[in-house]
């Protein structure tokens, strides 16, 4: 809490240890729920796709390569000239683009009295024509379908809700809309974007041109499944100069790769032969991670293929005015974060959402074990931290017995707060009060911090909550509620079968994790602990 420099300076020249010592008045001690590992730094973490996006544009910029952004909307025509041959092949794999046509709707004297009667008035020869010249003007372009209510709306000063109503109830032409296929389609290759930027740089630009893109490709694939998904990002790149050779592929893939832990390359001609690619110039890297040595994936081997390479053929460069050699290298980002996360299946990599539940450690485990019930006031925590020290000091005693904790005020009356225990030959408190909460092997354990449990606590996770200090918030909590009604209160812990007998709460999920892995929930014990409050006005 905040504190009176002057004040503090006076007691300290009047008696320096005293002061001191009472620093500790000023240093706040927070409620159960406000303390760690229930309250932490949390911090955010990228997604494993972007994760990888994002080092890779670090590690072309090392490289020396300037980032590019290629037309993500190719027409067709584009992709012919590219790749001769096999475009019918390549635009089979690709998505087209369609879009509703804008039908030319005419205002009838049947269609008027319609929107009268929806209207519920009269409309004039300008209201209609109005409306005419908006059909008209979405017809040509001019109005967009996002403006169409808000445009009739105000020409006829109706609210859109009702002008909603009437374009579908008097106008059915836009509910008969289909969609019609344009020439666009939607990338499938980085190359179909690379011509056309290529194009534009080849007589402007100083050599070397050295560029990449690390972006979205989709592709019509017949499904998905744990190697495939219809959208993918490519990470691509190109140079072009006037001497270039398939060595310049290689140093391009080792210098790139190599940045991600790979140690050692392998090249070899890719079948596939594609016809943008000049004639045994399309190579296919092959690199060594030692991290996947013996790892439970099929690239136990450490060896794996990660990219292609090739040098753009004259033949489609010529398309495009291209005079200068390109050398391309590609690989798939998925593909890589496959391997670098050490994943088998792209889809629950790429949609964590619909992954099962992840790994929690012992620490998160212990960070969704919360206290249910607490206290509002700084009284109550007061009164809390009172209950606790009364039981650590006297929970031995012999009973019958009872030892005030705490007195002082609260929500405006004079309250004392005890704990007793009224029956004989026992103790104030029982032998499980101070068992403490941890995670253990993933199992959520209330145990003594005795020599049997010594492996558990070397090598758990405590929650730093024992049974004792969750129950006296309770307490508390409810000499609060008492209070405001002007009364006492009295709250009891007998055997401890669950959880919820110490007013402790465990999260849902954290309860479907433990049920999952068929863990246990084992807190339970003997409290046997009693408290009071009384109103003493």
């Amino acid at each position: 809490m905040k504190f009176d420099p002057a004040r503090i300076r006076e007691a300290a020249g009047e008696d320096f240890d005293r002061a001191w010592q009472q620093g500790k008045e000023y240093v706040e001690v927070p409620p159960l729920n406000r303390r760690y590992p229930r309250r932490v730094c949390p911090y955010g973490r990228p997604h494993p796709i972007f994760d990888v996006i994002g080092r890779l544009r670090e590690a072309y910029l090392r490289l020396g390569f300037d980032e590019a952004m290629n037309p993500l909307i190719v027409e067709d025509q584009e992709v012919k000239k590219q790749f001769g041959s096999e475009a019918l092949a390549v635009l089979d794999r690709c998505f087209y683009l369609a879009g509703l046509p804008r039908p030319d709707i005419g205002i009838s004297d049947e269609r008027v009295g319609e929107m009268k009667k929806l209207l519920d008035r009269d409309l004039s020869a300008e209201d209609v024509d109005a409306v005419r010249k908006i059909l008209h003007s979405y017809k040509k372009g001019t109005v967009e379908g996002d403006d169409l209510v808000h445009d009739i709306s105000e020409s006829l000063g109706a609210s859109d809700a009702l002008v909603s109503t009437l374009i579908e109830e008097v106008f059915p032409e836009f509910k008969q809309l289909t969609p019609v296929a344009t020439t666009k389609t939607l990338r499938s290759h980085m190359t179909s974007g690379w011509f056309i930027t290529l194009g534009s740089l080849a007589e402007r630009a100083n050599l070397p041109v050295k560029l990449f893109s690390v972006d979205r490709c989709f592709r019509r694939e017949q499904s998905e499944d744990a190697a495939r998904l219809m959208t993918y990002h490519s990470a691509s790149c190109v140079i072009m100069d006037e001497d270039l050779s398939v060595e310049d592929g290689k140093m391009v893939a080792d210098g790139l790769l190599s940045q991600f832990g790979f140690e050692k390359f392998k090249f070899f001609p890719d079948d596939k032969r594609s016809k943008y690619y000049v004639p045994d110039t399309q190579i296919e890297v092959y690199a060594h991670h030692p991290g996947l040595v013996g790892s439970s994936t099929k690239y136990n081997t450490g060896w794996v293929e990660v990219a292609t390479f090739g040098i753009y053929s004259p033949t489609a460069l010529s398309k495009y005015d291209v005079p200068y050699p390109v050398m391309n290298l590609g690989l798939g980002v998925e593909r890589l974060a496959m391997i670098l996360y050490d994943a088998t299946d792209l889809r629950a990599l790429t949609y964590p959402q619909f992954q099962d539940d992840p790994d929690l450690s012992a620490r998160d485990m212990a960070m969704m074990i919360k206290v249910e019930k607490v206290p509002e006031t700084q009284a109550g925590i007061e009164i809390a931290q009172a209950i606790v020290k009364t039981c650590e000091e006297h929970g031995d005693a012999a009973s019958p017995c009872e030892f005030e904790a705490w007195r002082g005020e609260l929500s405006g009356h004079k309250v004392a707060v005890k704990v007793v225990e009224p029956e004989e030959n026992t103790k104030l408190c029982g032998p499980a009060a101070k068992n403490e909460v941890i995670v253990y092997k993933e199992n959520i354990l209330g145990i003594p911090k005795t020599g049997k449990w010594e492996e558990a606590f070397e090598n758990g996770v405590t929650t730093g909550m024992r049974f004792i200090d969750s129950f006296a918030e309770l307490a508390a909590r409810e000499a609060e509620e008492a209070a405001l009604r002007g009364e006492g209160s009295e709250t009891r812990a007998r055997i401890v079968r669950s959880p919820g007998d110490v007013n402790l709460k465990i999260e849902p999920a954290l309860e479907r994790y433990i049920t999952g892995r068929k863990r246990k929930i084992d807190v339970r014990g003997p409290v046997f602990t009693t408290v009071r409050s009384e109103v003493v006005d």
